[in-house]
């Protein structure tokens, strides 16, 4: 088999640790995959995995020859499309994810943009509020909410959000606005159960409040919609309630408790060796996204 070949294959079992994965997402049969990572440890002179029936870790050599390869695979590939003119423009298919909120509210908007910017592309979004492996699920650009972890991607931060504690004004007239986080125990609370949410909420100063919600919303926006028709409390990211807050439906309270806001990055795997396609929709993304004063 060709060594750069072997070369991909063994990069792909090692990001995916699975030698029947990659046979999946690589088309190849199982065995063809194994025989490609065992030529290239006889050619070496090393092992590059531990493997047991329920897992495949690299070795430390297997690590050190994970970057090498990454690298040198890179740089062919950049080479090569560079040979081809997609570095140069914008080709193929672009597939983007956030979560499903700020997705749909500032995300697609970018995306929209793009495609109107480059006409000959197409795009595909994957709007869920879990994080999703770019890798495995063939994702080109992340906008992620929150801190990240070490992935060895290139990560622009793009601005902020607040978690924030909101109601109606004619809530807040009939049964009076809440002044510390304790405060909480003493209104009605319609709480989101969607994928970020806990009953423990969380303030400044390790501030804490467990929170025994009069109704509970499996979406942000019914919560949303259940706190600007006056009915609750309700606490979201404030990027969320965004157009309530400018049209005066929803106010914000106990803002000097809030925890610090969480990070908003715009999350790409490829770095300086990134595509055409990849590279402007990121610096469009970026530039729209810090533009918008909500996140500043």
């Amino acid at each position: 088999m060709d060594r750069w070949q072997a070369m991909r294959i063994f990069v792909k079992v090692a990001e995916t640790e699975s030698f029947a994965e990659t046979a999946r997402l690589m088309h190849m049969s199982a065995p063809a995959v194994t025989r490609a990572v065992a030529a290239l440890e006889e050619l070496i002179g090393a092992r590059l995995f531990v493997r047991t029936t329920r897992s495949v870790k690299m070795t430390e050599a297997g690590a050190r020859y994970f970057e090498d390869c990454r690298r040198i695979l890179s740089d062919i590939a950049e080479a090569e499309a560079a040979a081809a003119g997609s570095y140069a423009t914008p080709t193929g298919t672009l597939a983007v994810t956030a979560s499903v909120m700020f997705g749909q509210m500032y995300v697609l908007p970018v995306m929209t943009e793009y495609l109107d910017s480059y006409p000959t592309m197409s795009g595909r979004t994957f709007f869920i509020d879990r994080p999703v492996n770019i890798v495995e699920e063939g994702v080109d650009v992340a906008v992620r909410i929150g801190h990240l972890p070490d992935s060895g991607f290139t990560a622009t931060r793009v601005g902020s959000v607040r978690r924030v504690v909101c109601g109606s004004p004619a809530y807040f007239e009939k049964h009076g606005v809440p002044v510390t986080p304790m405060d909480l125990k003493e209104h009605r609370i319609a709480a989101s159960t969607s994928a970020w949410a806990s009953p423990e909420w969380r303030f400044a100063r390790d501030q804490r409040v467990v929170v025994e919600a009069a109704l509970q919303c499996n979406t942000n926006e019914a919560a949303i919609t259940t706190a600007k028709e006056g009915w609750g409390l309700t606490r979201v990211l404030h990027y969320q309630i965004g157009p309530a807050l400018i049209a005066g439906d929803l106010q914000i309270v106990l803002a000097e408790h809030e925890e610090p806001p969480l990070p908003i990055h715009v999350v790409h795997p490829e770095g300086r060796y990134a595509p055409a396609k990849v590279r402007a929709f990121v610096d469009l993304a970026v530039s729209r996204l810090r533009a918008n004063r909500l996140f500043n």
